[in-house]
């Protein structure tokens, strides 16, 4: 018998790591649902995120749960650069395309990166580190409740931007059908530009977190994160964001039950066998349209 204490811990873990991944996931399917484009450098911008935190800590000393707006501000700005240099020129040209150049953004940000802020390893002290909050059995970490609690707000406000705001509902529209949101006349370029620039800073606001929990980063950590995010959105469903946030989760979970249980090797691996096994029962994944 696995005593409960153990099973809250497993599962408080596991709902942590899944934040990251969930804002991770949904910055990655948007631009997917409005741009239907595979950008396999996405886990970069989580990097650059995590600097621009880390810089402006060290150097200002504000709270990095503030500096958060701001890396998500200068995501958006680089973000809409990519797209308009980079992605635009070849929108529609095939996948093969879309790929090879995201494979070269990986590259230029990762040296780029290199360039700037060297390529060790480093970490961030968070001004809440050692405080923790009693829960039950639990000693809970106050930093991680507060990562929580702040990935809730931003996906309650992308949900009220993309439900009650013109720009959202036209993002919604252009994902639903471009040709018919040109017809009417929606600017879908602008959408595109739009919808990038707010995945890039969703991926900023993961980035952030992922310096605030204390995990250490460098100029190539964003492609496991990267690869994780496309298994999520493959497992929630191409285009849906409930199915990256309910994919996150269940990714975070089973994460750290198989750390705990099988032990740390299996931590990749047992997610990347529930997509198997999801892929093999529903292809489209568990909030994908069947097509039929």
């Amino acid at each position: 018998m696995v005593d409960i204490g153990i099973l809250l811990q497993i599962l408080f873990w596991g709902i942590y790591a899944g934040c990251i991944y969930i804002l991770l996931a949904t910055g990655l399917n948007l631009i997917f649902g409005v741009m239907k484009i595979v950008n396999f450098a996405h886990g970069e911008f989580l990097m650059i995120g995590a600097y621009i935190t880390a810089t402006i800590f060290l150097i200002s000393g504000i709270n990095p749960y503030v500096i958060i707006l701001l890396a998500m501000l200068a995501l958006i700005g680089i973000g809409a650069v990519v797209e308009r240099l980079c992605f635009r020129p070849i929108l529609g040209t095939g996948k093969l395309n879309e790929i090879f150049l995201s494979i070269g953004l990986i590259y230029i940000f990762q040296n780029g990166a290199a360039m700037v802020w060297g390529d060790e390893w480093q970490s961030v002290k968070s001004p809440y580190e050692g405080i923790a909050v009693p829960f039950g059995p639990l000693n809970l970490p106050l930093d991680y409740i507060i990562i929580m609690v702040l990935t809730a707000a931003i996906l309650a406000l992308l949900f009220l931007f993309l439900q009650k705001t013109r720009i959202g509902r036209e993002m919604r529209a252009t994902s639903q059908n471009r040709k018919g949101a040109m017809l009417v006349g929606i600017n879908v370029e602008r959408m595109d530009v739009l919808s990038f620039g707010i995945g890039c800073a969703l991926a900023a606001a993961a980035g952030t977190l992922w310096v605030v929990s204390g995990q250490v980063f460098n100029p190539y950590m964003g492609s496991i994160p990267a690869v994780k995010a496309f298994a999520i959105i493959i497992l929630g469903g191409l285009g849906s964001i409930p199915g990256a946030i309910i994919g996150g989760l269940l990714y975070g979970i089973a994460e750290n039950a198989a750390a705990y249980f099988l032990g740390g090797v299996w931590k990749d691996a047992i997610s990347f066998i529930i997509l198997i096994v999801v892929l093999v029962f529903r292809p489209t994944g568990l909030f994908g349209e069947s097509g039929e």
